[in-house]
């Protein structure tokens, strides 16, 4: 019989779509090496870290700390660390941008691992292979540490709104570019409203947003601009150190700041600079919209996270192991993490160190380390002139009952007013300093 045209090419397409899927298949069962490999002579163990902040700097020292024979590759996209702890100090010109700017040159040798300068772009978790904007890299073991991503579909399902709002508007809580424009706006500021907005769930460093609030009020009161911080806090009040930050609100910023808690935003509009919450509405000069956050977008393209109790699509990994479910080999650290820690720099340090340690275990054929809690330790600045600052230092339990972690009883220093607040600010630079040093350094 004839076959028409027409069936002719529904059975190439067919026979097209089979073999496609028996090379799939084909490639399962046989394993093949990629074609597009980079750092091709393995020698050793080699770990592969994805993400060059707070815990992938700490991670890529730490292993190689604790397992010195391991080869330690540390893939990052952008080509110098810049801190987001203490930036807050930098957008009102207290300190200079040397002071946030480090090498990540200078941590690799330092520390003996390699830095490859490209960004990832998935994983091949059945071959151990991660995908890389430079080329293919063969892992034995692979830690993600690659931070938030943010997550503007709570305010608008449209991409274009989201696009706009980032660019007009960042939030700069992701070091770079999105904090030199707003430095530039709050420096230019010449009076009026400027919205700043704190999300709810478990955002980037809780303290953070309040401690902008004030220093921003600082500046705006030190150089006489007629100008209203409005803070609109989804939360149903401040989330951590409400007692110092309310009493600097009310004591040093009074006619500065008004903080407005329960502020569920349902509509932003661009064009009128107007923004409308559940109960008000507020017209703005200026703003900086901070929306809720998500775990980055790597996780999701590489199929290693799920939506949790804190935020969207954050690391779908064993909570005590830091292992991705199914894949042992594979590690999530830092602000990805799905646990209720501060999304903080101390904290994913400190933590880093722990998941070196497990990753470390295994290369030496040792027993698992048993569980270590991170520490947040932080200090917020509450006025520039004189500098005064709140501290906090907790760490963490978990629950076997609830089978979540929670803070363990904090200890805490709230007061910023006299010495203790001076000593509190100072101990912010000298923080800085020390942690700088415990990644860039021996």
């Amino acid at each position: 019989m004839k076959l028409s045209r027409r069936d002719a090419l529904k059975l190439s397409t067919s026979v097209a779509l089979l073999g496609a899927t028996s090379s799939f298949a084909s490639t399962k069962k046989q394993p093949q090496k990629s074609n597009n490999l980079i750092f091709q002579n393995k020698k050793a163990p080699r770990v592969v870290v994805v993400g060059g902040g707070w815990s992938g700097l700490s991670l890529a020292k730490h292993i190689k700390l604790n397992a010195p024979q391991s080869e330690v590759i540390l893939v990052e996209q952008k080509t110098e660390f810049v801190s987001c702890p203490m930036s807050n100090l930098w957008l009102v010109d207290k300190i200079d941008l040397e002071f946030l700017t480090h090498d990540f040159l200078e941590a690799a040798r330092e520390n003996n691992y390699t830095f490859c300068n490209g960004a990832a772009t998935g994983v091949d978790k059945t071959n151990n292979i991660l995908h890389t904007s430079l080329g293919d890299i063969e892992y034995d073991y692979l830690a993600f540490a690659p931070g938030i991503d943010y997550d503007y579909s709570f305010w608008s399902e449209d991409e274009d709104f989201a696009r706009r709002i980032h660019q007009e508007y960042p939030p700069a809580f992701k070091p770079g570019s999105e904090h030199i424009t707003l430095r530039n706006k709050i420096l230019n500021f010449k009076g009026g409203n400027f919205i700043f907005t704190v999300p709810a769930g478990n955002y980037r460093c809780l303290p953070a947003p309040y401690e902008r609030a004030c220093m921003v009020a600082d500046y705006f009161k030190q150089k006489g601009i007629k100008a209203k911080v409005i803070l609109l806090d989804e939360n149903n009040d401040i989330t951590i150190k409400d007692h110092g930050f309310h009493t600097a609100f009310n004591k040093l910023y009074k006619d500065y700041i008004e903080y407005h808690p329960n502020s569920l935003i349902e509509e932003i509009n661009l064009d009128e600079k107007r923004v409308v919450t559940e109960f008000e509405e507020f017209s703005f000069d200026d703003a900086s919209f901070y929306p809720h956050v998500r775990g980055a977008k790597i996780l999701e393209i590489c199929g290693i996270a799920k939506d949790t109790i804190y935020n969207r699509l954050e690391a779908d990994i064993n909570q005590l192991t830091y292992e991705v479910n199914g894949y042992p080999n594979i590690y999530v650290s830092g602000d990805a993490r799905p646990m209720g820690f501060s999304k903080s720099g101390n904290t994913s340090n400190t933590e880093a160190k722990y998941v070196a340690k497990l990753i470390a275990a295994k290369i030496n054929k040792q027993k698992r380390p048993q569980w270590e809690s991170p520490v947040t330790l932080c200090i917020s600045l509450v006025s520039i002139a004189p500098e005064r600052g709140i501290f906090i230092h907790s760490e963490y339990a978990y629950s076997q009952k609830t089978k979540q972690f929670s803070f363990a009883t904090p200890v805490t220093n709230e007061i910023w007013q006299g010495e203790s607040g001076e000593r509190n600010a100072q101990s912010a630079y000298e923080w800085a300093k020390s942690l700088y040093a415990d990644m860039f350094q021996k």
